[in-house]
């Protein structure tokens, strides 16, 4: 997939998100499916047609931005273990279905504790605020050289498993004298699958800032992940030039914190639907993230092409 096709399907699932976003304002307006019924309980209201779909395309919006990151770390993962370009598809596919079904759990989960436990809301806000402040204190340079073959998962599954040196086509499995044996697209899959199980840990509780109702917090996250796929294709041919970006989405995190524990203040200042400035604000920080990336790569390219030639 080139990086016009990766652009355009990017397109494509956008626009999706967005006539699903007027099906959310149908089915909440109408109380459609018993959707709308219920008292959210992150800011007290019951979601009208006009706010249900504000909550899902900020929740769409932040859980898009947070893969981001999550795109460039396959990137390492694909090319650290060689996965050839023409299987690196066949990874994705697969690897985008196990990550609904593990975030849909994760979801329900989170939801289930906090229909009980409504102080959880407080201890996640607490948790995204720690992680934004993490990601702009922690330097790149501890991070880097940094191999899969170093983490606990892949040596317990070398462990666990016979693996093949070699890939043998789009298999993630053959059987040899007699036996199954994993071949590297398998340990591949199983890196990308842990990797979004991490940032899931992110990203859950950043959705649950901005709305605790399953149907909109689940959704969101199947429109994010579907572009996941294609935002692969389209950035991680150019992951140096987004020099800014862990600055934007520690900003993300820490907003989206901050809101959720003082969710109840910011109702009594801004009205139910403050839920509309967030989206402003999500919207804004991650287009000058973007913008500042762009200028620099901008400015670096000028000053490599001005200096003397020996």
């Amino acid at each position: 997939m080139t990086i016009r096709e990766a652009l355009r399907f990017t397109a494509v699932v956008a626009f999706l998100a967005v006539c699903f976003g007027g099906l959310v304002y149908g089915l909440y307006e109408h109380h459609w499916l018993g959707l709308g019924l219920q008292v959210d309980k992150l800011d007290g209201v019951m979601n009208d047609g006009r706010l249900a779909a504000v909550k899902f395309f900020t929740g769409y919006v932040i859980e898009l931005s947070l893969s981001a990151d999550n795109v460039f770390v396959i990137a390492m993962i694909f090319q650290y273990m060689r996965v050839p370009p023409l299987y690196q598809h066949r990874v994705l596919f697969w690897g985008i279905l196990g990550a609904l079904v593990m975030r849909g759990a994760m979801i329900l989960l989170g939801a289930s504790l906090i229909a009980r436990y409504h102080w959880i809301l407080y201890l996640f806000g607490v948790f995204l605020v720690y992680t934004a402040i993490k990601m702009l204190v922690t330097r790149e340079e501890e991070h880097e050289g940094d191999a899969p073959a170093d983490g606990v998962v892949l040596r317990l599954l070398r462990r666990a498993f016979p693996i093949t040196p070699t890939y043998h086509e789009q298999h993630f499995a053959i059987q040899q004298d007699g036996r199954w044996v994993l071949t590297p697209l398998a340990v591949a899959l199983v890196l990308v699958e842990t990797t979004d199980l991490i940032f899931a840990v992110d990203s859950i509780p950043a959705i649950f800032a901005i709305t605790t109702d399953p149907f909109l917090v689940f959704t969101s996250n199947v429109f994010a992940i579907l572009g996941l796929r294609s935002l692969y294709f389209a950035l991680a041919g150019a992951i140096e030039k987004f020099r800014y970006l862990k600055v934007s989405l520690a900003a993300i995190l820490g907003l989206v914190g901050v809101k959720m524990l003082v969710a109840d203040l910011l109702k009594d200042y801004l009205g139910p639907n403050f839920n509309f400035w967030l989206l402003g604000m999500v919207a804004a920080i991650l287009a000058a993230g973007v913008i500042a990336s762009w200028a620099r790569a901008r400015r670096d390219a000028d000053a490599r092409h001005d200096m003397p030639s020996d």
